[in-house]
């Protein structure tokens, strides 16, 4: 099944087929990025599609939005509701959930005045290993950008909004270009921070070290998972600022995101890691992480939401 195969989006509180869920070209969100948008998988489990850690993304979504004084006009509960309406209406047993708040179509200006328009819109759709399948098992090949992340005080890289995502982009452009998988940005102090769209986690050892949020990442829901998992593993885990130079004297190097899941990287600018591929202990994270969802790892923190039948909302505009 292929993203264009799902049939319907929720839209402004109603559902409606996926080739009508429209906005106006004069959107805000469309002319100054000031969208707030998450992602979301739902795994297929041993007892059936569940969404992963999905309370706390729509959360998330709100407090992004509050960042920007934006007022999404649903509450938490009803988006939640609405996630589970896309998972079941498009038929899905595994998804991913694209929630997204942005201001809509009303005002040119910079600043939208107090009675712009906020528009949501829910889709879901199948979506694989965003790095690859072959990534995911053997590693991704990686170089650091020439492009470095926002300086703390300019906008705040906190928030999972649509205008942070343009220094991705460049990023991910950059190395897409020059033949890696993908791209790593530093800070504006040169240290670490994260992939274009993805955390990034150093192993020396037995310990795992992170950037922490103060180096201009976005503090991803699947690292914190990822840091609880390694605890529970009896790894230690260190956020904290770091150098350039430890990337290329690693034991081993992983992403973390929604989409990138875990993802080994097996070289930075052509120095491979240490074990050249995926790591042992990053194997042992991925069987761990991924056990939660074929039955193998406890649910222990009651991470996984089972997609319900949710009372469904009258289709509109459907012949």
């Amino acid at each position: 099944m292929s993203i264009t195969e799902a049939k319907y989006i929720w839209r402004d509180g109603q559902i409606v087929p996926w080739a009508e869920a429209t906005t106006h070209v004069l959107s805000h969100g469309l002319h100054y990025g000031t969208a707030m948008f998450e992602g979301i998988r739902v795994y297929d489990t041993p007892d059936g599609p569940c969404g992963f850690r999905l309370n706390e993304h729509i959360s998330r979504l709100f407090s992004s939005a509050r960042m920007y004084a934006m007022q999404i006009p649903y509450t938490e509960e009803q988006l939640v509701d609405a996630c589970h309406q896309m998972v079941r209406m498009n038929n899905l047993t595994s998804a991913y959930l694209r929630p997204i708040a942005f201001y809509g179509y009303g005002e040119i200006g910079v600043a939208p005045g107090p009675d712009a328009p906020v528009n949501v819109a829910i889709a879901a759709f199948p979506w694989g290993a965003y790095l690859g399948e072959a990534g995911r098992a053997d590693g991704v090949d990686v170089c650091i950008s020439s492009w470095r992340r926002p300086a703390p005080g300019t906008i705040p890289m906190a928030a999972k909004a649509a205008g942070n995502y343009l220094s991705g982009f460049l990023i991910s452009r950059e190395a897409k270009r020059n033949g890696y998988a993908e791209g790593i940005a530093l800070d504006v102090d040169g240290r670490l921070s994260e992939g274009a769209g993805e955390n990034l986690f150093i192993v020396q050892g037995k310990t795992l070290y992170t950037p922490p949020a103060s180096s201009s990442i976005l503090s991803g829901i699947t690292r914190d998972s990822v840091i609880v998992l390694a605890k529970k593993m009896g790894l230690k885990v260190r956020e904290q600022p770091l150098p350039r130079e430890m990337l290329y004297v690693a034991d081993e190097l992983f992403f973390t995101g929604t989409a990138a899941e875990i993802t080994p990287i097996k070289s930075v600018d052509g120095t491979p890691t240490r074990v050249t591929a995926c790591g042992p202990i990053t194997r042992a994270l991925q069987n761990q992480f991924f056990g939660l969802f074929n039955g193998s790892t406890k649910d222990s923190e009651n991470w996984l939401e089972p997609i319900r039948n949710t009372q469904l909302q009258e289709v509109s505009n459907v012949a």
